[in-house]
């Protein structure tokens, strides 16, 4: 199992998602900016890192939203999604397609990674955090 971590960055009501480059596994569907958790690091370091690797931006990472696992056909994860707040930079486009940042409502627009999907229901009804 390949733990990965994930940031929900919000911006008042809305909340930032990030579209996959078309190359890589998954390609052009929309996602939380993160990335695998890399021997000896912690969720939140391994989060820190990849927000600068992929967003240029430095990020205080806060309690866990939500905690699934989930099996795709060629790998399985736990995805931990952690609130999370810039504190340092401008959100850059270093490895994603394309940035933005939405409404709940606005989710039907997008097509996510399956990986997503319950956590964008939970975005959707409003709920604030969840317990891992």
């Amino acid at each position: 199992m390949t733990h990965v971590v994930a940031a929900l960055i919000r911006d008042g009501d809305r909340f930032m998602i990030c579209q996959r480059p078309e190359y890589k596994t998954r390609g052009l569907l929309w996602e939380f900016v993160g990335g695998k958790v890399e021997p000896g690091e912690t969720g939140p370091e391994a989060l820190i890192r990849e927000c600068r690797e992929e967003l240029d931006v430095t990020v205080d990472v806060g309690d866990v939203y939500a905690e699934l696992v989930h099996e795709y056909p060629d790998m399985t994860i736990l995805l931990t999604l952690y609130n999370a707040v810039i504190s340092n930079g401008e959100p850059r486009a270093l490895e994603h397609r394309d940035i933005r940042f939405i409404l709940p409502s606005e989710i039907g627009a997008y097509e996510f990674c399956p990986a997503d999907e319950e956590i964008l229901s939970m975005l959707a009804r409003g709920e604030q955090t969840v317990l891992s």
